[in-house]
Protein backbone atom coordinates (compact mmCIF):
# COMPACT_ATOMS: atom_id res chain seq x y z
CA UNK A 1 0.00 0.00 0.00
CA UNK A 2 1.54 3.20 -1.07
CA UNK A 3 1.88 6.05 1.58
CA UNK A 4 -0.55 8.73 0.02
CA UNK A 5 -3.42 6.20 0.48
CA UNK A 6 -2.72 5.87 3.80
CA UNK A 7 -2.34 9.84 4.52
CA UNK A 8 -5.68 9.95 2.31
CA UNK A 9 -7.03 7.71 4.93
CA UNK A 10 -6.51 10.41 7.60
CA UNK A 11 -7.46 13.23 5.46
CA UNK A 12 -10.60 12.16 3.67
CA UNK A 13 -11.33 8.89 4.51
CA UNK A 14 -12.19 8.22 0.85
CA UNK A 15 -12.28 4.97 -0.68
CA UNK A 16 -12.96 3.37 2.86
CA UNK A 17 -13.41 -0.56 1.37
CA UNK A 18 -10.25 -0.58 -0.74
CA UNK A 19 -8.12 0.45 2.17
CA UNK A 20 -9.46 -1.52 4.25
CA UNK A 21 -9.11 -4.07 2.62
CA UNK A 22 -5.46 -3.42 1.76
CA UNK A 23 -4.98 -2.91 5.35
CA UNK A 24 -5.58 -6.17 6.23
CA UNK A 25 -2.79 -7.77 3.68
CA UNK A 26 0.42 -5.22 5.10
CA UNK A 27 3.57 -6.82 5.53
CA UNK A 28 4.22 -4.20 8.75
CA UNK A 29 2.25 -2.05 11.24
CA UNK A 30 1.55 1.57 9.91
CA UNK A 31 2.69 4.15 12.48
CA UNK A 32 0.63 7.45 13.24
CA UNK A 33 1.92 10.05 15.54
CA UNK A 34 -0.74 12.68 16.97
CA UNK A 35 0.18 15.72 18.89
CA UNK A 36 -2.80 17.02 20.74
CA UNK A 37 -2.77 21.22 21.77
CA UNK A 38 -4.89 19.97 25.16
CA UNK A 39 -4.29 17.86 28.09
CA UNK A 40 -4.92 13.93 28.29
CA UNK A 41 -7.84 14.99 30.53
CA UNK A 42 -9.31 17.35 28.89
CA UNK A 43 -13.08 16.07 27.59
CA UNK A 44 -12.51 17.55 24.35
CA UNK A 45 -9.32 15.95 23.57
CA UNK A 46 -10.40 12.78 25.01
CA UNK A 47 -13.60 13.09 22.96
CA UNK A 48 -11.92 13.63 19.40
CA UNK A 49 -8.77 11.35 20.36
CA UNK A 50 -11.54 8.38 20.88
CA UNK A 51 -13.44 9.82 17.39
CA UNK A 52 -10.45 9.25 15.30
CA UNK A 53 -9.74 5.67 16.95
CA UNK A 54 -13.58 4.86 16.01
CA UNK A 55 -12.84 5.99 12.78
CA UNK A 56 -10.15 4.07 11.96
CA UNK A 57 -11.26 1.18 13.09
CA UNK A 58 -14.34 1.65 10.55
CA UNK A 59 -11.94 1.76 7.94
CA UNK A 60 -9.97 -1.25 8.53
CA UNK A 61 -7.08 0.40 10.74
CA UNK A 62 -6.99 -1.53 14.22
CA UNK A 63 -4.79 0.01 16.96
CA UNK A 64 -2.35 -2.43 17.93
CA UNK A 65 -3.17 -4.77 14.90
CA UNK A 66 -1.91 -3.05 11.87
CA UNK A 67 -1.27 0.35 12.91
CA UNK A 68 -0.11 1.88 15.91
CA UNK A 69 -0.78 5.63 17.03
CA UNK A 70 1.82 7.54 19.24
CA UNK A 71 0.02 10.84 20.95
CA UNK A 72 1.52 12.97 22.98
CA UNK A 73 -0.52 16.04 24.45
CA UNK A 74 0.81 19.80 24.31
CA UNK A 75 -2.02 21.49 26.69
CA UNK A 76 -1.55 24.61 24.84
CA UNK A 77 2.33 24.79 25.32
CA UNK A 78 4.48 26.15 22.88
CA UNK A 79 7.81 24.64 24.29
CA UNK A 80 6.16 20.89 24.80
CA UNK A 81 4.45 21.15 20.53
CA UNK A 82 8.14 21.50 19.55
CA UNK A 83 9.44 18.98 22.41
CA UNK A 84 6.63 16.39 21.48
CA UNK A 85 7.28 16.84 17.20
CA UNK A 86 10.67 16.30 17.79
CA UNK A 87 9.81 13.13 19.76
CA UNK A 88 7.48 11.93 17.34
CA UNK A 89 9.19 12.86 14.01
CA UNK A 90 12.12 10.60 15.66
CA UNK A 91 9.86 7.67 15.64
CA UNK A 92 9.80 8.10 12.00
CA UNK A 93 5.58 7.54 11.48
CA UNK A 94 3.64 7.15 8.07
CA UNK A 95 2.03 10.28 8.98
CA UNK A 96 1.54 12.68 11.63
CA UNK A 97 -2.06 14.77 13.15
CA UNK A 98 -1.80 17.82 14.29
CA UNK A 99 -4.54 19.69 15.71
CA UNK A 100 -3.62 23.50 15.99
CA UNK A 101 -1.51 26.40 13.84
CA UNK A 102 1.35 26.24 16.36
CA UNK A 103 1.53 22.52 16.40
CA UNK A 104 2.08 22.04 12.24
CA UNK A 105 4.76 25.25 12.71
CA UNK A 106 7.02 22.96 15.42
CA UNK A 107 6.22 19.60 13.29
CA UNK A 108 7.14 21.19 10.06
CA UNK A 109 10.62 22.48 11.57
CA UNK A 110 11.03 19.29 12.79
CA UNK A 111 10.93 17.47 9.63
CA UNK A 112 9.99 18.68 5.81
CA UNK A 113 9.25 15.47 4.49
CA UNK A 114 7.12 13.36 7.27
CA UNK A 115 3.44 13.80 5.96
CA UNK A 116 1.56 15.82 8.10
CA UNK A 117 -2.69 16.24 8.29
CA UNK A 118 -4.19 19.33 9.96
CA UNK A 119 -7.24 20.01 11.69
CA UNK A 120 -8.98 22.64 13.53
CA UNK A 121 -6.72 25.16 11.91
CA UNK A 122 -7.22 28.68 10.98
CA UNK A 123 -5.89 30.64 7.80
CA UNK A 124 -3.00 27.83 7.07
CA UNK A 125 -2.46 29.80 4.15
CA UNK A 126 -1.61 33.63 5.99
CA UNK A 127 0.10 31.06 8.80
CA UNK A 128 2.63 30.15 5.94
CA UNK A 129 1.70 26.17 6.75
CA UNK A 130 0.45 25.61 3.02
CA UNK A 131 1.47 27.53 -0.32
CA UNK A 132 -2.58 27.04 -1.03
CA UNK A 133 -5.81 25.57 0.04
CA UNK A 134 -6.09 24.28 -3.37
CA UNK A 135 -2.26 23.09 -3.43
CA UNK A 136 -0.99 23.22 -0.09
CA UNK A 137 2.73 21.68 -1.56
CA UNK A 138 5.05 20.60 0.75
CA UNK A 139 4.55 18.03 3.66
CA UNK A 140 1.46 19.45 4.78
CA UNK A 141 -2.45 19.13 4.26
CA UNK A 142 -5.49 19.49 5.94
CA UNK A 143 -8.81 21.41 6.86
CA UNK A 144 -9.23 25.11 8.07
CA UNK A 145 -12.25 25.12 10.69
CA UNK A 146 -12.39 29.13 10.70
CA UNK A 147 -12.57 31.81 8.57
CA UNK A 148 -11.47 35.39 10.15
CA UNK A 149 -14.24 37.70 8.81
CA UNK A 150 -16.33 35.65 11.39
CA UNK A 151 -15.17 37.39 13.86
CA UNK A 152 -16.76 40.64 12.63
CA UNK A 153 -20.03 39.56 13.55
CA UNK A 154 -19.12 38.14 16.40
CA UNK A 155 -19.24 42.08 17.32
CA UNK A 156 -22.26 42.36 15.63
CA UNK A 157 -24.04 39.87 17.56
CA UNK A 158 -22.75 41.35 20.99
CA UNK A 159 -24.32 44.63 20.39
CA UNK A 160 -27.77 42.51 19.71
CA UNK A 161 -27.67 41.26 23.03
CA UNK A 162 -26.39 43.95 24.52
CA UNK A 163 -27.65 47.45 22.65
CA UNK A 164 -25.72 49.33 25.40
CA UNK A 165 -21.96 47.91 25.04
CA UNK A 166 -19.37 50.55 23.84
CA UNK A 167 -15.90 49.59 24.75
CA UNK A 168 -15.14 45.69 24.58
CA UNK A 169 -12.47 43.92 25.01
CA UNK A 170 -10.70 41.69 22.69
CA UNK A 171 -8.83 38.71 24.08
CA UNK A 172 -6.61 37.23 21.82
CA UNK A 173 -2.73 35.85 21.65
CA UNK A 174 -1.58 38.56 18.98
CA UNK A 175 1.47 35.72 18.05
CA UNK A 176 -0.69 33.55 16.58
CA UNK A 177 -2.56 33.94 13.59
CA UNK A 178 -5.91 32.99 14.63
CA UNK A 179 -5.03 36.08 17.23
CA UNK A 180 -4.40 38.82 15.37
CA UNK A 181 -6.18 37.89 12.31
CA UNK A 182 -9.31 37.64 14.09
CA UNK A 183 -8.54 41.19 15.99
CA UNK A 184 -8.11 42.68 12.40
CA UNK A 185 -11.33 41.84 11.20
CA UNK A 186 -13.54 42.97 14.31
CA UNK A 187 -11.36 46.57 13.57
CA UNK A 188 -13.65 46.83 10.80
CA UNK A 189 -16.90 46.73 12.12
CA UNK A 190 -16.28 48.57 15.28
CA UNK A 191 -16.87 51.84 13.62
CA UNK A 192 -19.78 51.53 12.38
CA UNK A 193 -21.01 49.96 15.65
CA UNK A 194 -19.72 53.17 17.58
CA UNK A 195 -17.52 50.71 19.75
CA UNK A 196 -14.17 51.56 21.20
CA UNK A 197 -12.21 48.31 21.41
CA UNK A 198 -9.45 47.23 23.68
CA UNK A 199 -7.02 44.54 22.68
CA UNK A 200 -5.96 42.79 25.64
CA UNK A 201 -2.70 40.03 24.90
CA UNK A 202 -3.28 36.35 26.63
CA UNK A 203 0.28 35.43 25.83
CA UNK A 204 1.37 35.71 29.70
CA UNK A 205 -0.77 35.81 32.70
CA UNK A 206 0.57 39.16 33.49
CA UNK A 207 -0.57 40.70 30.54
CA UNK A 208 -4.26 39.33 31.18
CA UNK A 209 -3.69 41.20 34.86
CA UNK A 210 -2.98 44.66 33.29
CA UNK A 211 -5.66 44.31 30.52
CA UNK A 212 -8.85 43.31 32.42
CA UNK A 213 -7.91 44.78 36.10
CA UNK A 214 -9.68 48.32 35.44
CA UNK A 215 -11.61 46.77 32.15
CA UNK A 216 -14.19 44.53 34.10
CA UNK A 217 -15.08 46.93 36.35
CA UNK A 218 -16.36 49.90 34.57
CA UNK A 219 -19.76 49.39 33.37
CA UNK A 220 -21.07 49.04 29.39
CA UNK A 221 -18.38 46.99 28.54
CA UNK A 222 -18.42 43.61 26.46
CA UNK A 223 -15.53 40.79 26.05
CA UNK A 224 -15.09 39.13 22.62
CA UNK A 225 -12.47 35.89 22.64
CA UNK A 226 -10.67 34.91 19.67
CA UNK A 227 -8.30 32.14 18.64
CA UNK A 228 -8.03 28.51 19.78
CA UNK A 229 -9.25 27.63 23.63
CA UNK A 230 -5.02 26.81 24.42
CA UNK A 231 -4.35 30.48 24.27
CA UNK A 232 -6.65 31.44 26.71
CA UNK A 233 -7.02 29.19 28.90
CA UNK A 234 -6.27 31.58 32.20
CA UNK A 235 -9.06 33.82 30.86
CA UNK A 236 -11.94 32.10 33.12
CA UNK A 237 -9.96 32.46 36.37
CA UNK A 238 -9.23 36.11 35.87
CA UNK A 239 -12.55 37.06 34.83
CA UNK A 240 -14.66 34.88 37.34
CA UNK A 241 -12.13 36.61 40.33
CA UNK A 242 -12.34 40.29 39.00
CA UNK A 243 -15.95 40.60 37.15
CA UNK A 244 -18.05 42.62 39.44
CA UNK A 245 -21.13 41.59 37.93
CA UNK A 246 -22.19 39.51 34.39
CA UNK A 247 -20.40 40.66 31.43
CA UNK A 248 -21.76 40.12 27.89
CA UNK A 249 -19.48 37.64 25.88
CA UNK A 250 -18.74 36.29 22.83
CA UNK A 251 -16.48 33.39 21.97
CA UNK A 252 -15.17 32.84 18.21
CA UNK A 253 -15.52 28.91 18.42
CA UNK A 254 -17.83 26.84 21.04
CA UNK A 255 -15.26 25.49 23.51
CA UNK A 256 -15.82 26.15 27.13
CA UNK A 257 -13.26 29.41 26.65
CA UNK A 258 -15.94 31.21 28.39
CA UNK A 259 -17.78 29.55 30.92
CA UNK A 260 -21.09 30.95 31.57
CA UNK A 261 -20.88 31.30 35.18
CA UNK A 262 -22.31 34.25 36.41
CA UNK A 263 -22.81 35.75 33.00
CA UNK A 264 -25.89 35.41 31.16
CA UNK A 265 -24.91 36.44 28.03
CA UNK A 266 -22.67 33.99 26.44
CA UNK A 267 -22.20 33.54 22.25
CA UNK A 268 -20.43 31.56 20.54
CA UNK A 269 -20.51 31.33 16.62
CA UNK A 270 -18.92 27.95 14.15
CA UNK A 271 -17.88 28.75 10.56
CA UNK A 272 -19.31 25.20 9.43
CA UNK A 273 -22.84 25.44 10.48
Amino acid sequence: MRRREFITLLGAGAAASPLAARAQKAERMRRIGVLMNTTAEDPLGQAGSAAFAQGLQQLGWEVGFNVRVDTRWGAGDTERYRKYATELVALAPDVILATANSIVSALQQASRTVPIVFVTTIDPVGGGLVASLARPGGNATGFTSYEFSLNAKLLELLKEVAPGVTRVAVLRDPFVSAGSGGYAAIQTAAASLKVELIPVGVHEADEIERGITNFVRESNTGLIVVGPPSSVAPINRDLDRRARGPIPSACGLRYPCLRPQGRPHLLWLRSNH
